[in-house]
C-alpha cells in the first residue's frame, strides 16, 4: 500500500506542479520529504496526505481509495490531463 500512495502522490505532483520544489512548497513540506518518499516508495504521513488533499480536493478520492466519481468532481490525473490536452487541441466540447 505505501508503494501506491507514494506513486499516487508523484502522479499528482507532476499532473498538476513545474516538479518537487513547487509540490513542496505548495503543501508545506520540504522537498527533501518529498523526494524521499518518492523514491524509497514509503506511505506518506496522514500530515502529508491531509496537506495534498486541500489542496488539491479533486484528487481526494482517488488518492485514498484509486477511484473516481465525476459528477462529484472526483478525478485522477489521468483524467486531468486528457481534459487538458482536449482543451489545448480545441477539441472540448464544454
Amino acid at each position: 500500500m505505501s508503494s501506491d500512495l507514494a506513486q499516487k502522490m508523484r502522479e499528482i505532483r507532476e499532473a498538476e506542479t513545474s516538479g518537487r520544489t513547487e509540490f513542496a512548497q505548495l503543501i508545506g513540506f520540504n522537498k527533501k520529504t518529498v523526494e524521499s518518499i518518492e523514491q524509497a516508495g514509503r506511505a506518506p504521513k496522514g500530515e502529508m496526505l491531509e496537506a495534498i488533499c486541500k489542496q488539491w480536493p479533486k484528487y481526494t478520492l482517488w488518492l485514498m481509495t484509486g477511484q473516481t466519481n465525476d459528477e462529484c468532481g472526483q478525478v485522477s490525473p489521468e483524467i486531468e490531463r486528457a481534459r487538458r490536452e482536449l482543451k489545448q487541441t480545441g477539441t472540448d466540447t464544454d
